[in-house]
This record gives structure tokens, C-alpha cells and sequence, in this order.
């Protein structure tokens, strides 16, 4: 008796001590706390963010038929009903993250509860938790991954299918993914060239990457603006903020400004119009 007593105590310190070992389950995390958050790893938590950095969505030039598809995508989302994921993919500088913070707030506007959650690329691996953590909430999300792309031997694809397939739970209800990309296969086209040329069986190589585009049930194009479309943004801004520009001198200074860059794009317009603003002592906020 006295040995198995003994025995017993010993388990039952081991139990306690592994107990102690192990760290506490995290908390779930308070999304009331911020309209948008950033997806840490590390541990893993939902860091608010007090304030988006955006613009507003009808200072948005050019991309009318990409903006009112997303919008008109995000708010059926929002309202509960069936909405696609969404690829926003094309050139550089042309609004395809500034279209998702705008969108956002422009259905939050409205008085509908949706978050925006940006997840790097780097912690794509990571998906699965925080899947579990926002399908527990009681709020709507759109996962927001920016700037995405894969190169030969990145395997981050995989668990990107993990949010767009969903595995066997499926994707939770109350969250979307969108994701920009400056290529529409979310890889180079010279990679998967490459893999076809260099494959024992190409077409089942290439076909296991291309394929991940098709899963976005939303492909928006993003195109290089016209000098038109450029100078309208710089005039947009111009009429939000109040800064007041001979329209003469606007248009040659804005030309001027894209020239030495080498460049059009509506981040190009945002640059010059920050140095306007601040030759003309406008705040931006």
C-alpha cells in the first residue's frame, strides 16, 4: 500500500508540474477593441490598429468597375449572404491595397460590423490558427493579405489553400480573403516557363501553382493609368484637401513630377501631391 501510494503522489506531482510547464490557452481577443488588427505570430494575437492608413474611396481614380465589384462584393459579405474571395492583381502603385482599406470603410459607413485583419505573407503557415481564432468571434472579417507572391522552392502556397478550400472544416463564415498581387498567378511567368520546361510531368507541376489563382472566385485588374486618369487623381486630391493650384501649373508640375520618375501611377500622383501639399503648408492627415 505504502508503494503504491508513493506511486501515486509521484504522478500526481509530474501532472502538476507539466501543468505548470504548459503555457495557459490565450485569451480570445477583444475585437470590439479596433475596427482593424494585425496578425502577429509569436505568440500568436491580434494587435489593433487605432487608425487605418487610407484614403477615401471616391478619391479612388480609374478603377470604377474593380471598386464597385469589390464594394458591391464586400457588402453582400457583410450582410451575411454568399460573396467570392477576391485577387486584386496587376501594376504597380494603382490602389489595389488602398482599394481594400477604402472598401472597408466605406462598408463599415454603412453601420455593419466588418474587420479587417492583415496577415503578411511570411506568417501564411500560421492561417490555421488564426482561422480558429476569428471563426470564434462574433464579428465579420476580411482577411487581408497585401503583396502577395511565391517564388520556385516558397511552399507559403499551401497554407494558403487552407483559407481559400478551407480543408475539411471549410472556411469559416464569417470571414473573406482578400489578397494583392502585382502577378495574376501570384508567381513570375518566367518560373513557371521554367517548371514546365524542367518537370518530369509539366503540366501537373505548373498546374498545382496556376491553379491557386483560380481558387479567388474575384479577379479585379489593376492597369497603368493614362496621363488623363493621372492628372484627375492629383485634381482629386487637390479638391478634398483644398489646396489651390493654377490648373496651368498643376498640370505642368504633375507632368514634370511623372517625367523624372520615369513613371504613372497613382502612387506617383500620391507623392506629388504630399509635396504639393507641403509647399503649400496643407496638412495631410
Amino acid at each position: 500500500m505504502k508503494t503504491a501510494m508513493t506511486e501515486s503522489d509521484s504522478l500526481r506531482r509530474i501532472a502538476e508540474a507539466l501543468e505548470r510547464l504548459a503555457p495557459a490557452p490565450a485569451p480570445l481577443p477583444d475585437v470590439t477593441a479596433a475596427e482593424a488588427f494585425v496578425w502577429h505570430t509569436g505568440p500568436d494575437r491580434l494587435e489593433p490598429v487605432d487608425r487605418v492608413a487610407r484614403v477615401e474611396l471616391d478619391l479612388l481614380v480609374g478603377v470604377n468597375r474593380a471598386r464597385d465589384t469589390l464594394l458591391d462584393n464586400t457588402l453582400h459579405f457583410a450582410q451575411g449572404l454568399p460573396a467570392n474571395n477576391a485577387l486584386l492583381w496587376g501594376a504597380r502603385g494603382m490602389g489595389k491595397s488602398s482599394l481594400v482599406k477604402a472598401v472597408h470603410a466605406a462598408v463599415r459607413a454603412r453601420g455593419l460590423d466588418l474587420k479587417l485583419v492583415e496577415l503578411a505573407r511570411e506568417d501564411l503557415p500560421s492561417v490555421g490558427r488564426l482561422l480558429a481564432v476569428l471563426r470564434a468571434a462574433p464579428s465579420r472579417f476580411v482577411l487581408f493579405c497585401d503583396d502577395l507572391s511565391f517564388s520556385h522552392d516558397d511552399q507559403h502556397y499551401k497554407s494558403l489553400k487552407a483559407v481559400l478550400d478551407g480543408g475539411i472544416e471549410g472556411r469559416p463564415d464569417n470571414v473573406i480573403l482578400y489578397a494583392t498581387s502585382n502577378r495574376r498567378h501570384l508567381m513570375p511567368r518566367d518560373m513557371i516557363e521554367n517548371e514546365r520546361s524542367t518537370a518530369i510531368n509539366p503540366s501537373e507541376v505548373v498546374e498545382e501553382k496556376v491553379s491557386l489563382s483560380d481558387r479567388f472566385g474575384l479577379w479585379l485588374g489593376f492597369h497603368p493609368c493614362s496621363q488623363d486618369e493621372y492628372l484627375a487623381m492629383i485634381e482629386g486630391y487637390c479638391a478634398a484637401w483644398g489646396v489651390n493650384v493654377a490648373p496651368e501649373t498643376l498640370r505642368a508640375e504633375a507632368i514634370e513630377w511623372q517625367a523624372t520618375r520615369g513613371a504613372r501611377s497613382g502612387r506617383v500622383a500620391w507623392q506629388f501631391f504630399t509635396d504639393l501639399a507641403a509647399r503649400h503648408g496643407v496638412r495631410v492627415s
